[in-house]
């Protein structure tokens, strides 16, 4: 009786797997996050008209001067689609997937973050469509949309965490 039992976890997790897709998470929580390479990230940027800078002028991911969209996931590319598209207002990503952001699970490293230059139309479209959830432990005032992703205020510019594509 065993080995049915190790067969069908094995059947299981063969299932969630998939060519392009990786499991993060235990196998009790796994779930499927698709990646995306940034040569795919910049041209769903450059679809709807999504900017991005860095202060290297480089997209190395491992140079935390440049601005990499190496390993991000498809729903925060998404998600930023579905902010541009919600909200009319220009975007300027000018943080990824590179290293030098806090770690953590969700991370700019593992794919659910990005930064966005700060300007008007996004700062006052973040405090007139979502909630306020008081301040993040670093101090940085957070807003949820209705979707559940986190918008912090960073001062300089916008952090944020997609849990989802934001309705995509």
């Amino acid at each position: 009786m065993k080995p049915l039992k190790v067969r069908t976890l094995l059947t299981a997790l063969a299932l969630v797997v998939a060519p392009g897709v990786a499991v993060v998470g235990t196998a009790g929580d796994a779930f499927a996050v698709s990646k995306i390479s940034h040569a795919t990230a910049t041209q769903m940027f450059r679809n709807v008209g999504i900017t991005w800078s860095s202060s290297g002028n480089c997209s190395d991911r491992n140079n935390p001067t440049c601005t990499s969209f190496e390993q991000l996931n498809l729903a925060t590319a998404q998600g930023a689609q579905t902010l541009k598209g919600a909200s009319g207002c220009a975007l300027n990503i000018t943080g990824g997937t590179e290293t030098g952001h806090a770690s953590g699970t969700y991370s700019h490293w593992n794919g659910y973050k990005l930064d966005y230059g700060k300007n008007t139309c996004v700062t006052s479209y973040v405090k007139n469509n979502f909630t306020y959830i008081g301040l993040r432990g670093d101090g940085a005032p957070q807003y949820r949309s209705g979707s559940g992703n986190v918008y912090a205020d960073e001062g300089s510019h916008w952090d944020v965490l997609y849990y989802n594509c934001g309705g995509c």
